[in-house]
């Protein structure tokens, strides 16, 4: 079933109001859409919180999905989007053995190829940052599962500003005014 879903990102602005969460996940779980991802955060605008959305859909399932949230009372502004159309980062965070990391030079070759930072060394292990996009984490974490070196590992859920000149959402208000 997963051949004819697209990865879609949906931004939504709401206000800052205690139960907005749930009411925007209760349209996923009503209509059976996992998220594969949810990042809430302030946005550029006092009292607006972003939310960035994950998930394997079809575009009318993400559309009516879209709709739904975008009627929410609390909710401002609802729009999905394709990876072309967003700047898109994650971060991640590895604990690594760090006798694999002294006893295996690939480890720390794949470590500084990759383009991450090393944040804290003891005897047990180093942990590692990695910021980029999804497909340089995933490539490193599948690195590292080679060598069987990871004690923990963990990734945000990912953080996305379209590739227009405004959100959305700023040339709402404008109109409104």
């Amino acid at each position: 079933m997963m051949e004819d879903k697209e990865l879609y990102t949906l931004l939504v602005y709401s206000e800052n109001i205690a139960g907005v969460l749930n009411q925007i996940t209760a349209v996923f779980t009503r209509r059976q859409v996992n998220i594969e991802s949810l990042n809430v955060s302030a946005s550029n605008m006092r009292n607006v919180h972003k939310y960035t959305i994950t998930a394997w859909s079809t575009e009318h399932e993400i559309k009516k999905i879209t709709q739904q949230i975008e009627k929410k009372i609390d909710v401002i502004k609802a729009d999905y989007y394709v990876d072309s159309q967003l700047f898109i980062h994650e971060v991640a965070l590895f604990k690594i053995a760090t006798s694999a990391v002294m006893d295996n030079p690939d480890v720390s070759r794949t470590i500084r190829r990759c383009g991450a930072r090393i944040l804290e060394v003891n005897s047990t292990y180093c942990t590692v940052l990695l910021s980029g996009v999804p497909e340089d984490i995933a490539a490193m974490h599948a690195e590292l599962m080679i060598y069987d070196c990871m004690l923990q590992y963990t990734r945000s859920g990912r953080i996305a500003v379209t590739r227009s000149k405004e959100e959305a959402l700023a040339d709402m208000i404008t109109d409104n005014e």
